[in-house]
């Protein structure tokens, strides 16, 4: 099972330097791979009173496809993870473009999670449908992986054209891998049946032993191979004793997770030296 970390986004700052000194922090603690969420906009909660908890225009998001361009400089060898970029909201021709070029950069270490989202907000500003998301979201899959493998294609689906058109360079690995990230019934059986990993969020009714059970079903009515499927389980571990900690990871490999990913924001740490702090004590917990 594989240990990485996910990016303090809303936390980190601005300062490049210290983007710089957490990545290389968590490479040199001897983490697998580095997870960043993503969000283009954030909406202002005045106007919208009932907005609640979530992400929002005070929460600083570095955008995650320019960051790996320069973090796979920063730390070669270092997995970099999206989780999730909201693919429905882009341009699916110039992500395929960016992830292609990421896993260039990356030597191949790239691992792209997408997802639906839930920020309507988002979706007005760059333009995209929010109420056909999961639609479009299907052949947006579909026509990425012909983008990554053919140097030139034709398509024709309901959302998208291309006509003798094609990527240049191609990945590293082709296609690339595709992990999605779900919560709802249908999205996660999506996940099963067309995505080569899983981030799951929240468990169907029945709890996370039921949902694979389903999970594994789906698979195999797919004709998808189960050992081929990875899952990676984000943990918020940030305040979280060593005990706590040995609990999650333990119930989590019981599960059959393939990679674990360690949170550390919310909890009342600022920059990145104080989640450095915390990633090298988590580390000494998960070795133990």
């Amino acid at each position: 099972m594989r240990i990485g970390v996910v990016f303090p986004q809303t936390e980190i700052g601005a300062d490049p330097a210290g983007v710089k000194a957490y990545a290389q922090a968590v490479q040199e603690l001897g983490y697998d791979h580095l997870m960043v969420y993503d969000h283009v906009l954030g909406a202002d909660t005045a106007s919208r009173p009932n907005w609640g908890d979530r992400y929002s225009a005070q929460s600083m998001f570095h955008e995650v496809m320019v960051l790996f361009g320069y973090l796979a400089g920063v730390v070669p060898g270092l997995e970099l993870v999206t989780a999730v970029v909201i693919l429905a909201q882009r341009q699916t021709a110039l992500v395929a473009k960016q992830a292609a070029e990421i896993d260039i950069l990356t030597g191949g270490n790239f691992r792209f999670g997408v997802g639906i989202g839930w920020n309507d907000v988002e979706y007005e500003g760059l333009g995209m449908n929010f109420s056909n998301r999961g639609r479009r979201f299907e052949e947006q899959i579909e026509l990425m992986r012909r983008l990554w493998t053919e140097p030139v294609l034709s398509f024709e689906g309901k959302y998208h054209r291309i006509t003798a058109a094609g990527l240049n360079p191609l990945p590293v690995r082709r296609p690339l891998p595709i992990w999605i990230g779900a919560s709802a019934e249908a999205a996660i059986k999506r996940a099963a049946q067309t995505a080569d990993g899983y981030f799951p969020q929240r468990p169907l009714e029945g709890g996370w032993t039921a949902t694979f059970d389903k999970i594994w079903r789906w698979r195999a009515e797919a004709g998808r191979d189960r050992d081929a499927f990875g899952i990676d389980q984000r943990l918020n571990v940030g305040s979280a004793t060593p005990d706590q900690v040995h609990t999650l990871v333990a119930e989590w490999r019981g599960l059959g997770a393939t990679h674990l990913t360690l949170g550390t924001m919310g909890v009342g740490l600022r920059g990145p030296d104080a989640h450095i702090k915390r990633l090298r004590e988590l580390i000494e917990t998960v070795r133990a």
